[in-house]
């Protein structure tokens, strides 16, 4: 999988979960403004991940991810 194929994967996912719409969640938005991120929601984050690039994490591992740039960069360099 090319990055690009992530980053549409995830997004889409994302947007799914959270019950936005796939234009809000941009490279350089703020994930936890963008997602209203909190500890559960944390957890639902992790999951869509996961299921999505089959990268296992940590919560811990996501939460000092500022942008969904970050978040992006930290899976592809993980897989």
């Amino acid at each position: 999988m090319d990055k690009n194929e992530l980053i549409e994967k995830l997004r889409s996912a994302i947007a799914e979960e959270f019950e936005l719409e796939e234009k809000d969640i941009t490279p350089e938005a703020p994930i936890k403004e963008t997602l209203d991120l909190d500890s559960l929601s944390l957890v639902d984050l992790i999951a869509v991940i996961e299921a999505q690039s089959g990268v296992k994490l940590k919560g811990v591992e996501v939460t000092h991810l500022i942008s969904f740039e970050d978040l992006y960069n930290f899976i592809f360099d993980r897989l």
